[in-house]
């Protein structure tokens, strides 16, 4: 039977969706991209924040829509996710033509699920405690290109900052155990990967749960002796757990990447401690000033939430002053979402939604100054770059380089009369820069 997979939100949620996607294909089921082709439809939600949701439930009801009017094409849909998770009843009472509602714990009973619905038996909801760990047995089937792949080492979060469901989505911290996570970089490794791209929550307890130790340092060492991958790289690594020994990690394993994404969330002290967050500017600026110590060339890449509930002027002209003087390297700026089932929810002081985007506009322009001043410091520099793609008909390619994460950070774009394919590694001196990406040409090319 033809399928439809949609993934929407995070990188987190793209694995669970390759995962199911390998479940799916080991029980005989082919992919289609042709919602109208479409015999079953299975989306994998996201409700982190508002605009989230909102897409989640607008594609659920264009599905619905046309599972009633294909024809009766599509047998089965299903949701699956995050949304999934918080609101199963809702969906269920409110969308008739959602057949199946799978947890975020249980997405490893998909084609179970599936195939219950099509057989017209068995339950519709398949919720597990959230503090389970699903155990995928099948080859995932990438959707990235297939030269880089994430790798999710652990799953759910301790952390309950204020404005964050997450915790009651996704559960407690759970870490993968390592001989599974070596086992599958290794298989993604022989399909041809040569970016590894660790993510979870929080990265950097990795293995404290499983250990009694925060194990990130050992996992990087243990990768990064892994045949024919080339780059490592670490993102959702929280300021207040990165210690000496990941510094080091990051340091002394040469395919770990230069590069680590750190959210902070605020440069003021008082919306960080009602945001519930474990570290204070002080301390974020100690393990700035260390990474960059150690590591002179590190790109360090940040997140911030504007217009927190009681967030005033002053502390708006604070997380300004503070972006000013750390330089972050690459920065992502997110308006505040007031999410139900939350404590900030609750708080008093909301910020309307133009002080919250005009706030965001301020500090994205400001962010726009330090990248294209750093950019100017590239000129003439040679660097490594990942082939992404082809622009058009034009001699230009796109690629990334060691500072920049698959879909939230920069290019740089390759003028070259060569022919190259997606996942050549290439030298590249850079000749021209603007306000967020790069220009060069090729100097030497290595497989």
């Amino acid at each position: 039977m033809k399928l439809l997979m949609i993934s929407l939100g995070c990188d987190k949620n793209l694995t669970n969706t390759e995962e199911m996607m390998g479940l799916f294909a080991k029980e005989g089921y082919t992919f289609t991209d042709d919602e109208n082709e479409a015999e079953i439809i299975v989306i994998n939600t996201c409700c982190f924040i508002g605009d989230a949701k909102e897409e989640s439930i607008n594609t659920i009801l264009e599905m619905a829509n046309l599972k009633t009017s294909n024809g009766g094409k599509c047998k089965v849909l299903a949701v699956c996710g995050c949304l999934a998770q918080r609101y199963a009843a809702q969906i269920k009472e409110e969308i008739s033509e959602v057949d199946v509602i799978v947890g975020t714990s249980a997405y490893e009973d998909i084609t179970k699920a599936i195939k219950n619905a099509l057989d017209k038996k068995g339950e519709s909801i398949y919720i597990k405690d959230i503090c389970h760990l699903p155990v995928v047995e099948s080859e995932r089937i990438l959707t990235t290109g297939g030269h880089y792949a994430y790798l999710k080492i652990a799953e759910g979060c301790n952390k309950h900052c204020t404005y964050c469901i997450i915790p009651k989505l996704r559960g407690t911290y759970r870490s993968v155990p390592m001989e599974n996570l070596i086992k599958e970089a290794k298989a993604l490794s022989l399909k041809g990967v040569k970016e590894l791209i660790l993510v979870a929550q929080e990265t950097t307890l990795y293995g404290v749960d499983l250990y009694g130790e925060k194990k990130l340092p050992e996992l990087l060492k243990e990768l990064n002796a892994i045949e024919g991958i080339k780059w490592i790289r670490l993102l959702y690594a929280y300021p207040e757990e990165i210690t000496d020994e990941i510094i080091d990690a990051i340091k002394e394993n040469e395919k770990v990447c230069n590069y680590i994404d750190m959210p902070i969330q605020s440069g003021s002290d008082e919306i960080l401690k009602r945001m519930g967050r474990k570290t204070s500017v002080s301390d974020i600026k100690n393990t700035v000033r260390k990474l960059r110590e150690k590591i002179p060339d590190i790109c360090i890449r940040t997140t911030i939430i504007t217009g927190f509930p009681g967030e005033t002027d002053d502390n708006h002209e604070e997380t300004l002053d503070f972006i000013d003087e750390m330089e972050f390297d690459r920065l992502g700026v997110f308006t505040y979402s007031r999410e139900e089932d939350t404590p900030a929810y609750s708080f008093s002081d909301q910020i309307d939604d133009e002080t919250s985007n005009k706030r965001k506009e301020e500090i994205m322009l400001l962010q726009q100054d330090i990248v294209f001043n750093k950019n100017e410091e590239m000129l003439s520099k040679e660097i490594y770059a990942f082939v992404e793609g082809k622009i058009s008909d034009d001699d230009v390619y796109v690629a990334r380089t060691y500072m920049d994460a698959p879909t939230v950070d920069s290019f740089v774009f390759i003028e070259t009369d060569r022919s190259l394919m997606s996942g050549d590694f290439v030298k590249v001196r850079i000749t021209d820069a603007n306000e967020y990406d790069l220009i060069g040409v090729i100097v030497d090319e290595s497989a």
